[in-house]
């Protein structure tokens, strides 16, 4: 089996924008455990102009990419290599998987699992400050994580290999398989994040006002966390 976990730095939020980084790290066991590989990265030429706005982020500019390979090529380095070829499963993994997933279609990566670390870490650390890559980076402290190869942030080698370990934490708490069927789903929110109760616990908000939210249109993460929670209380025989 191959887990690789996978990070791409950006000209936009979505396409058409351009793909200038691709970064990516292995899990692998040992007989013991999960172990976090090196991180890789590859600089890729997007096609276009990187708008500084973007390049205020990860700090790619256009002659950091000039002469690089384009992304299908860069891909197929990354997607299709001997051990993508000789793994029975493979497994992609990123944090705020939705992102990635626009441009790394079966097309691109070939098939595979896909595990979002944000959606695992909303199941199993819902006490956590925040579940960005970077916040639980510091909150979980993993053991064994090197500074020097976790920055800078917002560059796709060093945040890859913040999610590996992100990901090894949580093995300890669930599957694989789980985790691939949580990813599946729309997210399950901590927090409302609108409206009188902004700031609250799902747990916390009043039926009431969930099941007027279970009518309204709502996005996918929204909708599926009310619904999850009405389901929760009536089971609970509230």
């Amino acid at each position: 089996m191959l887990i690789r976990v996978v990070d791409l730095e950006t000209t936009g939020f979505e396409p058409p924008a351009g793909i200038c980084e691709i970064g990516f790290c292995d899990l692998v066991q040992d007989g013991v455990g999960w172990v976090v590989g090196l991180p890789a990265n590859l600089l890729v030429d997007p096609g276009h102009p990187i708008p500084p706005e973007t390049s205020a982020v990860h700090h790619i500019v256009d002659e950091d990419v000039r002469g690089a390979p384009d992304f299908f090529e860069a891909a197929r380095a990354t997607f299709f290599d001997e051990e993508r070829f000789q793994a029975p499963r493979v497994v992609l993994v990123a944090h705020n998987a939705r992102f990635e997933r626009q441009w790394l279609t079966p097309e691109v990566t070939g098939p595979a699992d896909w595990i979002c670390t944000y959606k695992v870490a909303l199941r199993i650390w819902p006490e956590a400050p925040a579940h960005n890559n970077g916040t639980l980076r510091y909150w979980l402290n993993p053991a064994g994580l090197s500074r020097r190869r976790a920055d800078p942030a917002h560059r796709a080698g060093p945040d890859a290999y913040v999610t590996a370990f992100i990901l090894r934490e949580a093995l300890a708490k669930a599957t694989l398989d789980q985790m691939v069927a949580w990813t599946a789903e729309p997210a399950l929110l901590i927090r409302c994040n609108f409206g009188k109760h902004r700031g609250t616990p799902w747990r916390d908000v009043p039926t009431d006002y969930l099941r007027w939210c279970s009518v309204q249109q709502m996005d996918e993460d929204v909708a599926f966390t009310v619904r999850a929670e009405l389901r929760r209380r009536a089971e609970a025989g509230r």
